[in-house]
């Protein structure tokens, strides 16, 4: 996920705001007078609310899509080591447009990179590309055959 630009606008993540986002996850159409009639505010008061968690980066509004239905075939997850500085390597891979999810990390692999892509042939030159960057000392490719789980509706606990 590429974040939007930050406008250091900060939200208040009260017990609302929480309930607001978990009516946005269970349906990411619903009008801001059903959220405000399930949250106890008005609409307006729900659609400030929203744009401060999107301004603040609290939160996000997109279209989650099957990339099997929109022919994105070939998924993988790809462990890369870093040779000095993880963090400009981490921005550097973030880069790569069939780079969906990018994260520094402290396990066996400095940095985890998910990509999707159209075919194996897109897929081994997606890892080319990656194991080419600035940084890069050896990549690891985790190829997914099964999705079992994949949700974005787990709520803010």
């Amino acid at each position: 996920m590429t974040l939007p630009p930050h406008n250091h606008v900060a939200a208040t993540i009260d017990e609302i705001s929480k309930e607001i986002i978990e009516q946005l996850q269970e349906d990411g159409r619903r009008s801001y007078a059903a959220i405000g009639k399930a949250v106890g505010l008005s609409e307006a008061a729900v659609r400030q609310r929203v744009q401060k968690l999107v301004d603040s980066r609290a939160m996000q509004i997109v279209a989650v899509t099957n990339p099997l239905e929109l022919g994105f075939t070939r998924q993988a997850m790809i462990g890369i080591i870093a040779s000095s500085d993880i963090n400009s390597t981490a921005d550097r891979i973030a880069e790569v447009p069939e780079v969906d999810y990018c994260v520094v990390t402290a396990g066996s692999a400095d940095i985890l990179a998910e990509v999707i892509c159209t075919s194996d042939e897109d897929l081994l030159r997606v890892i080319s590309k990656i194991r080419g960057t600035e940084g890069v000392v050896s990549t690891n490719t985790y190829t997914y055959l099964s999705l079992k789980k994949q949700e974005y509706n787990w709520g803010t606990r």
